[in-house]
């Protein structure tokens, strides 16, 4: 429950009070009334009294009471039985004292953080209390129990009184009257010798006061001086000081009877039954089921609630009105007139009232003690036999399952309880305690529930009021004494008592979950007002307990809200609903939080707040909801009304609306003009539009091409300041910097919404408000752009417009316009402390862009630009740019993800007009000669620059006519393409770089994207290598055939899946490096082409030196040089030097890597001693095959001549080289090892170092010898050795040395070399040297000469190895015999 003003312990003693009657004469209530009170009025704000009192218990021990209060109230007689049930009147008193008590602006409130839960609610609820209060006090007296029943009666007559003895004697004898007649039921007395206290009231300003000092000795010689007492007040005169202010004690208590003689005044009016219904309607207002939403009539609804608020009375609800009308209080009366009112009501209680309390607890005791020495048995037997018991009487008032035994009122029960119930009054809580159980054991006994409740109730109060708690609290009779009340009694005045008691009991104790089961199970249909009231302190105490039940609290402040909603408590109702959401919002409660949010949109309206009635409908359509279509129909309806009816009383233009959801970080913002479709054969380049997806691959992608072309402009170093150009932005993007935008082109904004409900949304009128800020100076005024097309968001669709707009149905002809406001936050700050602990978000300025001075605007269209080639396919395009800016341009250029794909002409070579593909189907895209195919011919050469070729940094200067593009101007330029040495589909991004002529502009430069899908189909496979000539290599440089190494290459055709493509040619062969050249093609005669899947040819290369790289000009002067080398196989030579033929050779992957590995074996002297360098030059070999070739292809019946060129390096003799791409074969899978191991010295292998020496046998391959005239053949043999590196190199021959080779084994191996046999020599770099030889035979016979076993190595190194020489082919020897032919046949001589 919630936190109460005043303890337990003193709401409990104030429930239960002595009650005093008051009877006044007419003149003491005229004096009375002078100051707007009646004398019971009077004395109220002094009837708690300040001092100890002190009472002696039946064993003479002395009792203390403390803070005691007694009620005095004036004597309202009534006829008629008591009801189980409050009245009407009651009930619209309860109503009101509610409505009247409102949390107050400002009041204290509990903060509350458990768990994820930050809950902000109600400290106190004062008007649980002011109910509370209100209902004890108007709980009617009951017969079964004494104490509201009246302990005495103040009779009070007016000094001024002609005789005051005979009008105390009247009054006397009409309290008799009330009490003993029979007439009255109400009120009740507790004993019939009730105390009679006589006050004698004098008014200073009028009466003899001599005349009251007589008339009140006289009183206390017919009275006693306890019985009697002169009050004496109005000493205050209007001639006394008008400013002096006194306070007035009375309005905190006297609220309370206007607004209930206000009440009764409205009950007398409603005398008839029809009155009585309105009353009833009126309370059971808004009868619904809290979590039943009204979607029949939702629609007028919210008409009929605005008028609810005005059935009910205004004065009774306004509690300002209340006290202006009754006026001030206490006018006449003084502070010290104050003080003897207190000392009046402390003289009554302890002089009159306390002793006489005494005296009947004495009374009562003795006769029930007198009546215990007769035993039980025999007691209930006298009663039973004699009559002395209960009597059988039926309550008509009370139902049959209530009536029970009525005791009469000698009956020893009831004295039992009246004896409780007065020390309960003077807090002698342990003997009340006693009895109270004493007299529920006989009331058990004989059935009599009521009673037997009512003693459960009061025993169970006085233990727990007992001080030093001597025995727990007993819960349970509380609880059967409510079930009791409810279920046998059907009294659920006494039960709610019951409960409001033992709740309070039970949360002083901090039994919160005892306390809300007992609130929750008073809760019924026949009182919503109670209900309510307790549902909201069961969630109090729910939320209150050691481990608060937050969701609890919040469901039945729910339960709560929606029973104050149907007893008319809109305000509570509201509360409870707001405080509910705390726990729901934001939680997935979904349909919980749509019922909160339309209860408190309809409850806001109806108490007139429509702008927190638009925030709580608005809640409704902004979230997720899972409700029906019809549901949410309904909600918007409700909103549409609300929204129309703000809009109509406010003065803003366009407020905010929640329909449709804006997604602001999916917001897209597009600078600059949408790209020209495609016009003819014209294919427009696709650059960037708001219908591509963002790619963030693609973007760094895009971003390298242009670092590129920037670091080509400015010398190879990209500026710190630069920033990729972005015409796109959105959530994914870099959006700290203002995004630049050019004057006069237009921005696109493109808003995603989205419909969160099933019910589909009309929008029209769509257009952007945007604000342009000049210097600094912001503008004051919105501009709004032009309204755009119509179209229709249907139900949880989510919809990308372009600052559009939305179609042209309309839900129920309810039409509202409204704005959203555009704030995208930027990314979440995640790098200090604080801004991990909280959530902040940097900026996010794409909707913020600085405006530029103009600059040009370039187009870009592709002709005749193919979709699909075969691999290493040429083909011709053009590519046309237009400027359609009103500035010029310049300093065009591109870059591409595949440079290699492309190559631009000479612009003098372009035509004016493009040609058609009809002109140029058998048109070749190479520059060619026509010349005559002659057998062995040698290969032409031309020596170019590879400076005319290049492009280092990959970025391609575009050759148009003066550098610049003016105004309004297009040129056309060809393009050459190659199609991909790879099968598939590639991806081809081009960059395209222009900037404006005039510097200094905030845009450096612009860029424009184009990106093309190629498919690429194979067509051939080159395969080639190399192997050393066994020719000896000659001195002299100008014998281009001398040094020459043999060049296979094998040609395949691999383009079987095209069924187009009929045969391939080989037109041309052709080489390219700086030391090597193809010199001669060795078969011509046999094959001229090829048409098959797979041919054989065969080349001899020889090496050259190139004089323009070793001449003696300075190193930063040297020019690289190429040589290309053509063998055409057919009638016309291809200029393979020129373009494109040669810009694609440049470009190739091929021609790229052998460069970086020939470009680390210079010549130098440092490199001559390194031997891993010594090595690889002696296998090197830098040559470039271009293999040229033409397909023939039959497309729509039509024959087509395509051309192509593939690339081969070979880059060492001996390895295979190929123009296919090698797959990359997966890595094995290595072992980690935790500990390093030192690396192997590095030793190389002996089968490079064999190459460091190249040897040639030279003899007669036939030589005849006569052996009969002598028996030796000696055979002069030349062993030359040519050094192959450029370094020196130690040389060992060994002739001893015999061959095991299988070849040798084959011939007859019984010769021997005469002479010397072991040779050690030193040979200079690139030194040939021939060394004289003797081989001796002993006959006739075939010989294999090749038995010299040679030893190399670099005179750096210590180990020797052998060279290859014994791995080569045998040389064979013949050897004939003169005489042969001489010889008989059997070998005689």
């Amino acid at each position: 429950m919630a936190q109460c003003v005043q303890s337990v312990q003193e709401f409990v003693q104030d429930s239960f009070v002595p009650m005093v009657a008051v009877l006044c004469s007419e003149e003491a209530d005229r004096v009375t009334r002078k100051n707007n009170l009646n004398f019971a009025e009077l004395l109220r704000p002094f009837c708690r009294l300040t001092s100890e009192g002190h009472i002696r218990d039946p064993n003479n021990q002395v009792q203390v009471v403390k803070n005691l209060r007694i009620c005095v109230n004036k004597v309202v007689t009534s006829e008629g039985t008591t009801s189980a049930a409050l009245n009407p009147a009651q009930r619209l008193l309860l109503n009101e004292v509610v409505l009247s008590c409102q949390p107050q602006e400002g009041a204290v409130t509990n903060v509350m953080t458990t768990g994820d839960y930050e809950l902000n609610f109600s400290a106190t609820t004062p008007w649980f209390e002011a109910y509370r209060e209100n209902f004890l006090q108007s709980m009617p007296a009951a017969d079964h129990e004494f104490l509201n029943h009246y302990l005495a009666c103040l009779l009070v007559v007016s000094s001024t009184e002609a005789v005051p003895v005979e009008q105390f004697l009247k009054l006397s004898q009409e309290q008799h009257r009330i009490q003993h007649s029979g007439e009255y039921t109400n009120p009740k007395w507790f004993i019939p010798n009730t105390l009679k206290y006589y006050v004698l009231l004098h008014d200073t300003s009028e009466g003899d006061e001599q005349r009251a000092d007589a008339v009140y000795e006289d009183m206390k010689q017919r009275y006693g001086p306890q019985g009697c007492y002169l009050l004496k007040m109005n000493s205050r005169t209007f001639s006394a000081e008008k400013d002096e202010q006194i306070p007035d004690p009375w309005s905190q208590y006297l609220h309370k009877n206007i607004l209930r003689n206000q009440v009764n005044d409205t009950c007398k009016v409603m005398h008839n039954e029809d009155m009585l219904s309105e009353l009833h309607n009126i309370e059971t207002d808004l009868e619904n089921h809290a979590l039943q939403l009204d979607t029949a009539n939702s629609s007028g609804s919210l008409n009929t609630l605005s008028a609810v608020n005005t059935d009910l009375k205004k004065g009774a609800r306004d509690p300002d009105v209340l006290v202006v009308g009754a006026g001030s209080h206490g006018a006449c009366l003084t502070l010290n007139d104050h003080d003897h009112i207190r000392q009046f009501v402390q003289e009554f209680t302890f002089r009159g009232l306390l002793p006489h309390l005494e005296k009947n607890i004495r009374q009562l005791n003795d006769q029930l003690v007198s009546r215990k020495g007769l035993s039980r048995s025999l007691f209930t037997a006298t009663k039973k036999w004699f009559g002395g018991g209960k009597v059988p009487e039926k309550n008509i008032s009370e139902p049959k399952s209530t009536c029970g035994l009525l005791y009469p009122p000698e009956a020893p029960e009831l004295q039992i309880r009246k004896m409780a119930d007065l020390c309960f009054l003077v807090q002698h809580y342990e003997l009340a305690y006693s009895c109270y159980h004493t007299a529920k054991k006989d009331f058990l006994s004989d059935q009599a529930m009521l009673y037997a409740a009512g003693a459960l109730e009061m025993a169970a109060v006085s233990a727990f009021l007992q001080g030093g708690a001597p025995r727990p609290y007993p819960a349970h009779y509380m609880d059967t004494a409510i079930q009791t009340y409810k279920d046998v009694c059907k009294n659920m005045v006494l039960a709610e008592r019951c409960a409001l008691l033992s709740a309070e009991i039970l949360k002083s104790q901090g039994k919160y979950s005892d306390a809300a089961t007992l609130l929750i199970k008073m809760t019924s249909e026949d009182s919503d007002l109670r209900s309510a009231l307790l549902l909201e302190q069961a969630a109090h105490c729910f939320i209150n307990m050691r481990n608060p039940m937050v969701r609890k609290f919040a469901f039945h402040m729910i339960l709560a809200g929606h029973r104050f909603s149907k007893a008319g408590q809109r305000r509570h109702a509201l509360r409870c609903y707001c405080q509910a959401m705390q726990v729901y919002k934001d939680r997935g409660w979904s349909l919980a939080e749509d019922h909160i949010n339309f209860t408190i949109g309809r409850q806001s309206f109806t108490l007139r707040q429509p702008d927190n009635a638009v925030i709580a409908f608005r809640q409704i359509l902004i979230n997720d909801s899972r409700q029906t279509a019809t549901q949410q129909g309904a909600f918007l309806r409700e909103y549409l009304y609300v929204y129309k009816s703000v809009i109509g009383a406010s003065d803003i233009s366009l407020p905010q609306l929640p329909l449709p959801c804006i997604n602001s970080s999916a917001t897209r913002v597009y600078f600059g003009h949408e790209r020209r479709l495609a016009e003819g054969e014209k294919q427009a380049a696709t650059h960037v539009s708001l219908d591509q997806e963002y790619d963030q691959d693609s973007s760094a992608m895009w971003c390298h091409l242009e670092e590129q072309l920037v670091a080509s402009v400015n010398r190879g170093i990209v500026p710190a300041n630069f920033q990729p150009t972005q015409y796109c932005l959105n959530n994914q993007t870099d959006n700290l910097r203002h995004p630049l935008a050019v004057v006069e082109e237009p921005i696109i904004v493109e808003v995603t919404f989205k419909n969160p409900l099933k019910v589909s949304l009309a929008l029209s009128n769509l257009s952007l408000l945007w604000k342009f800020s000049s210097d600094g100076t912001s503008s004051s005024k919105e501009t709004k752009t032009e309204d755009l097309t119509e179209e229709t968001i249907t139900n949880e669709e989510t919809t990308a417009v372009g600052v559009g707009n939305v179609g042209h149905q309309t839900l129920d002809l309810m039409v509202v316009r409204g704005r959203q406001n555009l704030k995208i936050l930027g990314p979440r700050l995640n790098l200090t402390k604080e801004d991990k602990m909280l959530i902040r978000h940097g900026p996010d300025r794409r909707l913020d862009p600085i405006i530029t001075p103009p600059m040009p605007l370039m187009e870009v269209f592709f002709l005749q630009f193919p979709t699909a080639l075969l691999c290493g396919e040429i083909r011709k395009a053009y590519v046309e740019f237009c400027n359609v800016s009103g500035v010029a341009l310049c300093g065009l250029r591109v870059a591409s993800t595949h440079p290699d794909f492309f190559t631009f002409g000479s612009q003098a070579t372009t035509p004016l007009t493009p040609i058609s593909p009809n002109s140029a189907e058998n048109c070749s895209a190479y520059k060619t000669l026509a010349t005559a195919l002659q057998p062995g011919s040698v290969a032409s050469e031309v020596l170019v620059s590879a400076d005319d070729f290049s492009q280092p940094s990959g970025v391609i200067e575009i050759p148009i006519d003066g550098n610049t593009l003016q105004s309004g101007e297009s040129t056309q330029l060809p393009l050459w393409l190659r199609g991909p040495d790879e099968e598939g589909v590639h991806e081809i991004n081009f960059l395209f770089y222009y900037e404006s002529t005039e510097k200094g502009l905030k845009i450096s430069h612009r860029v424009l994207r184009h990106t093309v899908f190629i498919c690429a189909s194979r067509s051939l496979s080159v395969q080639a290598s190399a192997c050393r000539s066994s020719v000896p290599p000659h001195h002299c440089l100008d014998d281009k055939g001398s040094g020459g190494t043999l060049v296979f290459v094998d040609v395949e055709n691999i383009n079987t899946s095209e069924g187009g493509v009929r045969e391939f040619h080989i037109v041309q062969v052709s080489s390219s490096s700086q030391h090597w050249r193809l010199h001669k093609y060795i078969n011509p005669d046999k094959d001229k082409g090829l048409s098959g899947i797979m041919g054989h040819l065969c080349f001899i290369s020889s090496w050259f030196i190139s004089i323009s790289k070793y001449s003696l000009l300075s190193t930063s002067d040297a020019v690289e040089k190429y040589t290309f080398a053509d063998l055409n196989l057919g009638n016309e030579r291809i200029i393979s030097s020129s373009t494109p033929c040669g810009d694609f050779f440049f470009r190739s992957s091929s021609r790229t890597s052998s460069i970086g590995k020939s470009q680390g074996s210079l010549p130098t002297e440092d490199r001559g001693s390194d031997i891993t360098n010594i090595v690889k030059k002696c296998n090197e070999l830098d040559l470039n095959i271009i293999i040229i070739w033409k397909a023939y292809v039959v497309e729509d019946n039509k024959q087509l001549i395509l051309e192509g060129q593939l690339h081969v390096a070979l880059q060492t003799i001996g390895k295979e080289a190929s123009s296919l791409t090698p797959k990359e074969e997966a890595q094995e899978m290595v072992l980690l090892k935790f500990k390093s191991e030192l690396p192997p010295p590095v030793v190389l292998p002996c089968a490079e170092l064999s190459q460091l020496i190249k040897t040639n046998l030279h003899y007669p391959e036939t030589y005849t010898h006569p052996f009969v005239q002598d028996s030796l053949c000696l055979v002069p043999v030349t062993l030359t050795l040519s050094n192959c590196s450029l370094a020196q190199v130690d040389v060992i021959i060994d002739l001893k040395h015999k061959s095991s080779s299988p070849e040798s084994l084959e011939v007859h191996s019984s010769f021997a070399w005469v002479g010397q046999t072991q040779y050690k020599l030193q040979l200079k770099p690139q030194e040939v040297l021939g060394l004289s030889l003797q081989a001796c035979f002993l006959r006739a016979g075939v010989y294999n000469l090749n038995t010299p076993q040679v030893f190399a190595k670099p005179s750096e190194q210590s180990a020797m190895c052998e060279t290859s020489q014994q791995t080569a082919s045998p040389a064979l020897i013949i050897i004939n015999n003169t005489c042969d032919a001489c010889w008989p046949a059997d070998g005689t001589t």
